[in-house]
């Protein structure tokens, strides 16, 4: 099974170092890794080719050209040129903990696709973050908030969740991993979605109208998120009644999707 970790930003390189700083750190590596770009500046590119020089696995930069939101669409073409059986999601504003790869990779079950949780990185503590490129946390660290979600005991979680065939309201798009051929099962994120919110849960309702189970991860899979201000939500309405529509119509695949990247 080969696997990518596909990390999506936009104009926050000085995040995204300290998320490719955590990535080579991890004890078990992604066959790939692959930068889902919403539009950055050449900041960000000049960032991502200065670490393909020596990064520990293949580094791909995928950019499309800044026309607002629309992580929908830049997600699917860099899953459509991955060459990975399997697809570990984050956001390019969560710093992963050293197992986080290794537990997404242990806990792949057939039919099913994974979630996890974060812990919170305050507001207080975002300069003292950034100025000592900090990506090793403990749970008695400063600066965090959620901080029980930080407790690694794998086995505990593994037999307290098991796979269900339903969505949790604790969906979030920055801890996601899932099989390839189902989210192209689903015709992957839906394009119509552009504005923030509700991109990563309408296709995570589509796989389960699918058939496809969903698993939490607890005790497992830690990464901390960024504080940064809330992106607008003028568009969230909108989302929600294509969601809603996902749901009750039972929609599996959405017309707008990844087919038109794949060969």
């Amino acid at each position: 099974m080969n696997s990518a970790l596909v990390i999506s930003t936009y104009n926050w390189p000085e995040a995204l170092e300290l998320v490719l700083k955590s990535v080579r750190m991890q004890k078990v590596y992604p066959d790939e890794v692959i930068i889902a770009d919403d539009g950055s500046t050449d900041e960000t590119k000049k960032l991502i080719n200065k670490n393909k020089k020596d990064f520990p696995v293949p580094l791909k930069h995928f950019w499309h050209q800044d026309k607002g939101f629309r992580k929908s669409h830049i997600l699917n073409l860099a899953i459509a040129n991955s060459n990975a059986d399997y697809i570990i999601q984050i956001d390019g504003d969560c710093i992963l903990d050293k197992f986080f790869i290794k537990d997404h990779l242990h806990s792949v079950k057939e039919n099913t696709y994974l979630f996890g949780s974060r812990v919170n990185i305050n507001a207080s503590y975002i300069d003292k973050l950034f100025l000592h490129k900090k990506t090793k946390f403990n749970y008695f660290s400063r600066g965090l908030s959620k901080r029980n979600r930080l407790i690694r005991i794998p086995l505990l979680g593994a037999l307290l969740y098991r796979p269900k065939l339903m969505v949790s309201k604790k969906i979030r798009g920055c801890n996601l991993s899932y099989w390839k051929s189902d989210l192209i099962a689903v015709n992957g994120y839906n394009e119509d979605m552009v504005g923030w919110g509700r991109e990563d849960s309408e296709i995570v309702h589509r796989m389960n109208n699918n058939g496809v189970f969903g698993k939490r991860l607890k005790f497992k899979a830690i990464l901390f998120h960024i504080w940064h201000k809330n992106k607008p939500k003028d568009k969230l309405e909108a989302n929600n009644i294509i969601q809603e529509n996902a749901i009750k119509n039972f929609v599996i695949r959405c017309k707008n999707g990844i087919d038109k990247y794949l060969e």
